[in-house]
């Protein structure tokens, strides 16, 4: 059964600051450790002000179909260049499985088929790229609480890691979000787009929908979930591709 929920509008402003910083990440003045320093510190900030002040449960706003996008762009890679993806997609995902591991009693391999069959919920909501474009499209997907209680993670897990099918420059993807964003009503992994299976290049047969942040957190190609109890062994230690590698911050939170 698909579960809609109406929503009331979360506050957006104590995320304004950090946007900024997002937006500069690339440049060189956030390659430098006092700029990165200060970037982690107000990373810090604004997270545990937005938690102080937002309920855990606070809903990203959710919109009218009418509401929805003409086009909604994609990004980042649209098509991984694994051979064993790419054998996977011309198959339909069929023999394809999500791994869920890591801090876990009882690891899962679930089949797409499987996953589709699971309670889901449905929302339309904006995705806010740190680009500076933004598209509102309807997502359903699976609770991404459901599959963690499937699996029921070990009181030392404190975060979860998404390992992606895409790479840039030969480096799998990765992301990760801590288990107050995980077990939000509306973080699932996206099966479907606008009421349509989801495509490749909107990161079939998976996405990460993790509404409360900007999109680069929103993870495509999802192959494996992982339970941790610290980000330091994952990448570079900063918990994302970008975030490792362009001074992102780890909490993109809006």
């Amino acid at each position: 059964m698909i579960e809609k929920i109406s929503r009331r509008r979360m506050i957006a402003s104590l995320g304004a600051g950090a946007s900024g910083l997002l937006l500069a990440g690339c440049d060189r003045i956030s390659r430098s450790a006092g700029f990165q320093a200060v970037q982690s510190s107000a990373q810090d900030l604004t997270m545990a002000a937005q938690r102080l002040v937002i309920d855990r449960g606070a809903l990203a706003r959710e919109f009218e179909p009418a509401d929805m996008s003409p086009v909604f762009r994609t990004n980042g890679n649209v098509m991984p260049a694994s051979a064993a993806y790419r054998a996977h997609a011309a198959a339909a995902f069929a023999d394809w499985r999500l791994v869920v591991d890591g801090l876990v009693a009882r690891p899962l391999a679930l089949s797409l088929d499987r996953i589709r069959r699971l309670p889901a919920r449905a929302q339309i909501t904006r995705h806010d790229c740190v680009e500076g474009w933004s598209a509102i499209g309807k997502w359903t997907g699976v609770p991404l609480r459901l599959l963690l209680g499937g699996a029921g993670l070990r009181p030392e897990a404190r975060f979860i890691v998404f390992h992606c099918a895409d790479d840039f420059h030969g480096i799998p993807y990765y992301e990760s979000i801590d288990l107050v964003d995980a077990f939000h009503p509306q973080t699932i992994l996206a099966w479907a787009m606008n009421d349509r299976p989801l495509e490749i290049g909107h990161g079939a047969p998976l996405r990460l929908r993790v509404e409360r942040q900007l999109g680069y957190k929103h993870a495509k190609f999802v192959m494996r979930i992982e339970a941790v109890e610290s980000l330091a062994g994952i990448g570079q230690g900063k918990g994302g591709y970008w975030e490792d590698r362009a001074g992102y911050q780890w909490y993109a939170g809006i």
